[in-house]
């Protein structure tokens, strides 16, 4: 008699098999918590989380009908969200989202991407224009990104690129990003690090690349994230900038970078020629974007992170739990 193989049981998605909360489940979350530990009113909540009272009214019912609510809030990942808050009025972010992360001694990156890629997927719209950045973390995030198809959409890469053929190339992130939404890629086409100021003016003024950077004047969102500068992190591997110029870099005060921007812990853009050389959208342009999405953590990127939080004043902040406490300290 023939084997009978049992049904499998339908297949957990990458962000559950990581234990991460999905978008109306981290909204009930902080609605609960807001209503219940706060003591602020559901005008007020609904007003935070950009909802209508009746939303509000329905998530704390939902709250109570799933025992989530008895007198204290028993709902999962109660703590992380205690650090969302403290992140939002301390550094003035209006959405922080952190992964949890329990051992301090793991890389980070990987519950990081699985975060960002629930939120991105919850919040493209046609009609978009999205800029993008680079990173490891961006990239890992591509794999948790549920992509469809979205009309009128379009994503501008706020980078140059690099000659090497690597994953990392921000032109590439950008590329497989628009892939996921079937929409319109808008590319640099240039090297990200130049050797002068004079032949960056050039390439924005007569290469038609200064076209590209004005569509960032009209961004609905960026996503973006930070380099650190202590460690061979990625500008480094790809060799875009040498190991004198790094080590420069630290005497001039840098922390580390967003898209090349190079800035000290304060967030003021440091005083060398690097600065000078990127081919990248300014960060007057960037923090003009309506949502300013920040990914990024890891010890390495505390004190740039501390900088970039000043610096471009992110609406949404998306980090992991060790990172997150570690900037509230």
């Amino acid at each position: 008699m023939a084997r009978q193989e049992k049904p499998q049981g339908r297949r957990r998605s990458a962000a559950q098999q990581l234990n991460l909360p999905d978008a109306s489940h981290r909204m009930r979350v902080r609605a609960t918590w807001m209503y219940f530990i706060e003591g602020r009113t559901q005008s007020e909540i609904a007003e935070i989380l950009g909802v209508g009272r009746v939303t509000i009214v329905r998530l704390l019912a939902d709250a109570r009908r799933r025992r989530e609510v008895q007198i204290s809030i028993k709902a999962p990942l109660v703590e992380v969200t205690e650090i969302e808050r403290e992140l939002e009025t301390r550094f003035g972010i209006e959405q922080a989202i952190v992964a949890p992360l329990s051992d301090a001694e793991s890389d980070p990156g990987q519950v990081i991407a699985a975060a960002a890629g629930s939120f991105i997927s919850q919040a493209m719209r046609s009609g978009m224009t999205v800029g993008v950045g680079w990173g490891r973390t961006l990239y890992s995030a591509l794999p948790f990104i549920t992509g469809r198809t979205l009309e009128n959409f379009r994503v501008v890469s706020l980078l140059g690129g690099i000659s090497q053929a690597r994953r990392f190339n921000p032109a590439e992130f950008a590329w497989q990003f628009n892939e996921l939404f079937q929409g319109e890629g808008y590319l640099v086409p240039a090297p990200a690090l130049v050797d002068s100021p004079e032949t960056k003016y050039a390439l924005l003024e007569r290469c038609g690349i200064a076209q590209v950077f004005e569509m960032a004047d009209s961004l609905d969102i960026a996503l973006l994230s930070v380099g650190g500068i202590s460690t061979l992190t990625t500008s480094y591997r790809v060799g875009h900038l040498s190991e004198a110029e790094r080590r420069s870099l630290i005497e001039a005060g840098a922390v580390g970078d967003i898209l090349y921007n190079f800035i000290d812990e304060t967030g003021a853009l440091v005083d060398h020629p690097v600065n000078e050389r990127a081919i990248a959208v300014g960060i007057d342009r960037l923090k003009r974007t309506p949502q300013r999405v920040l990914i990024s953590g890891g010890p390495e990127k505390i004190p740039v992170l501390q900088g970039a939080i000043s610096l471009l004043e992110p609406t949404v902040f998306i980090t992991d739990e060790i990172t997150a406490g570690s900037l509230l300290a």
